[in-house]
């Protein structure tokens, strides 16, 4: 008897674990957009992480001068202009006497864009004067400065992942060129340069940059992406895919490893093939609380109402619904005002009955 009470025992422990903790309809799951990725074992990339920024590629600044003194005549380019080799881009009044004075003409030296332009009309020149500045931004170089400690790790030709805060969903790949060869003693790093491929010209000198260098791989690591994880450190899970029931959840537990910039290793929790929510697994975690609705989940998530199956709540919507507060506290007043004028009533009945019961007693004693 006792054997048996331990089986079903663990036989109820095992079908209790193996229940979803959150199902939801197909509107609901196509409101939250919920998105997938398969726990498989990859090769697993073992990353050094850099913070620097985007510099212009040395050789590709370039300086336009004037061999002779004189003064501007026309200046024909403006900052930020996109000019092609060879093109006009002043036209400089020689000092030497002449009627007209000669005129020379000045051309870029490379395509690329007016970064400065240091002259205006009628401006005296000479010779040493910088007068426009032009970067050809075809190819930039991207700097990443690694701490010192790290740098053993950095070899000639290893791939990085540059991502620009200024465009957070787009990542840029850049192969090692080269490596300082002093370390800057104030920062206590090393510059490391990539060399980024930049056709569309949206990279600039100056943006910040954060670079995940790849140092080593390791085959055969199971691993997910760090966007299915939730919880805090000490207790992180994800949600995987039930393997029967359609729109079920299991909230999983797992341990976790290594990580890089894209994925996190997993050690212990998942098996090859499970399914986990990588877009959406916050307002799951909301979901998945007891008592919380889709609704209220869907409202935690994304900071604005919605309604019970997890569609954006309309401007009608919202005022029906706050007309209907409105009616329900004024319902609630009513109801409390007529109980009050029931206890009121109802004082004063068994007031005036014992008031006319000491006028009884009174009465008889007299008698």
């Amino acid at each position: 008897m006792k054997h048996l009470f331990f089986s079903l025992l663990l036989t109820s422990h095992l079908l209790a674990a193996s229940k979803p903790d959150i199902i939801l309809d197909d509107v609901a799951v196509s409101n939250m957009n919920l998105e997938f990725a398969e726990a498989e074992e990859t090769v697993f990339e073992e990353t050094v992480f850099a913070l620097g920024s985007i510099e212009v590629l040395p050789g590709k600044r370039a300086v336009v001068s004037s061999r002779i003194p004189g003064r501007a005549f026309s200046v024909l380019v403006i900052p930020h202009q996109e000019v092609d080799a060879g093109v006009e881009v002043a036209w400089i009044e020689s000092r030497q006497p002449g009627d007209p004075p000669p005129v020379i003409k000045l051309e870029a030296p490379i395509a690329g864009f007016v970064s400065k332009v240091n002259i205006a009309q009628g401006q005296p020149v000479s010779p040493d004067d910088a007068l426009i500045e032009i970067l050809d931004l075809s190819t930039v170089e991207a700097a990443a400065h690694v701490p010192q400690h790290l740098a053993a790790k950095l070899k000639l030709g290893q791939k990085a992942h540059i991502r620009i805060q200024a465009m957070p969903d787009k990542v840029f790949e850049a192969k090692l060129a080269h490596i300082a060869v002093e370390a800057d003693v104030t920062t206590g790093t090393l510059e490391a340069a990539f060399h980024v491929a930049n056709p569309e010209n949206a990279l600039r000198p100056g943006m910040k940059a954060e670079f995940s260098i790849i140092a080593s791989e390791r085959e055969n690591v199971m691993s997910i992406p760090r966007s299915a994880v939730q919880g805090d450190p000490a207790q992180r899970f994800v949600y995987v895919k039930d393997y029967e029931l359609k729109n079920a959840f299991v909230k999983a537990p797992v341990v976790l490893g290594a990580q890089n910039d894209r994925f996190v290793e997993v050690v212990s929790g998942l098996l090859p093939g499970d399914e986990v929510v990588t877009r959406g697994a916050y307002a799951l975690a909301f979901a998945g609380k007891g008592s919380v609705s889709l609704k209220e989940a869907m409202d935690a998530a994304h900071g604005h109402a919605h309604n019970e199956d997890g569609t954006e709540m309309t401007k009608e919507q919202q005022a029906a619904e706050h007309g209907d507060h409105d009616h329900d506290h004024e319902g609630a007043h009513n109801e409390w005002s007529t109980l009050t004028t029931f206890f009121a009533a109802t004082s004063g009945l068994l007031l005036l009955l014992l008031i006319v019961t000491a006028f009884k007693r009174r009465e008889v004693a007299a008698c």
